[in-house]
């Protein structure tokens, strides 16, 4: 079994003291023991291992052995999620991140029934964030995924315009999602629709020819990660 990771932002030392919200996931939460091994990563690509030499209820102290980095993965996969309803959101976020999504942009579609106001808006993207995070050291990685700031239909067309390649998944379409061809560095900005689909105005707006993902429909929170799945298989994977 791997060795379960943790965030630390300094990983500078030959012992480093994790303590806060991540040494108290760790001690009491994880129960992590002397003698066990562990990963510290500061989720940019560094990370440190080592065994436990302390832990109390605040916290564990790691004597590091080894040290290194991971590059960052390339072609980045951006994906664009409508905001769905409910859990399904937590799922979308959890499955998109732990198949290595790199960066996940909530988007307010017109049909995604988002009430947008200041407070409401904080909290989804924390909440975004804080399952991208738990969800990033869950699969072991060393860069975390990223959660952008809610975007606007207008915010969505200019990345899929800055995109090195750019797909819109829809379920009317004519060309496979198969059969797109695959740039070997840029952002793949990968956008999934709300349940309701997206609008004949969105599609215009992006400009783009969609692509179909297969012969079923899927929920939203699920289309996403099948899609990116298919994607990076042919690309990161091989």
């Amino acid at each position: 079994m791997g060795l379960a990771v943790f965030y630390l932002a300094d990983l500078d030392g030959s012992e480093l003291v994790l303590d806060g919200a991540e040494g108290r996931h760790a001690a009491v939460v994880r129960r992590i023991r002397p003698g066990e091994r562990v990963r510290l990563t500061d989720g940019r690509g560094s990370f440190a291992e080592g065994p436990v030499t302390a832990a109390s209820k605040t916290g564990v102290t790691v004597s590091v052995e080894s040290r290194g980095t991971v590059a960052a993965a390339s072609p980045r996969l951006v994906v664009v999620q409508a905001l769905p309803k409910g859990e399904r959101a937590e799922l979308a976020v959890e499955m998109l991140t732990e198949v290595g999504a790199d960066l996940v942009v909530p988007w307010n579609a017109e049909r995604s029934q988002f009430r947008s106001n200041p407070e409401r808006v904080a909290k989804t993207v924390a909440k975004w964030r804080a399952w991208a995070f738990e969800a990033s050291k869950q699969s072991r990685r060393s860069w975390f995924c990223e959660v952008a700031p809610i975007a606007s239909t207008a915010e969505v067309a200019q990345l899929l315009r800055d995109a090195a390649l750019p797909v819109v998944l829809h379920e009317e379409a004519k060309t496979a999602l198969s059969s797109v061809q695959l740039p070997e560095a840029g952002d793949i900005v990968l956008v999934v629709g709300p349940e309701g689909g997206i609008s004949p105005a969105e599609l215009a707006a992006f400009a783009v020819e969609p692509v179909l993902l297969g012969d079923t429909v899927l929920r939203t929170s699920t289309a996403g990660v099948a899609a990116a799945a298919a994607l990076l298989s042919r690309s990161r994977w091989t």
